[in-house]
């Protein structure tokens, strides 16, 4: 998952991929503004086949964060 995470990770932020880690922060370390990240999720969803809840998506802050929500959701 990490890896898949990683692709689509840059399709919104020029980083290299192998510069993503696990505790890299989508805004501080990434880069992403607001708009890049709703747009990212929405990839996410279309990607993992989940649905992400919008008042839950403020709690992720690094890639690991992802990760955990989103084998929490395909459970």
């Amino acid at each position: 998952m990490f890896e898949e995470l990683k692709e689509i990770i840059c399709q919104y932020v020029d980083v290299q991929p192998e510069k993503i880690l696990e505790d890299s922060r989508f805004i501080e370390d990434l880069g992403f503004n607001s708009y890049d990240f709703m747009s990212m999720v929405g990839e996410i969803e279309d990607h993992f086949d989940i649905e992400v809840e919008e008042r839950e998506v403020v709690n992720v802050k690094t890639v690991k964060d992802a990760m955990e929500y989103i084998k929490s959701l395909a459970e």
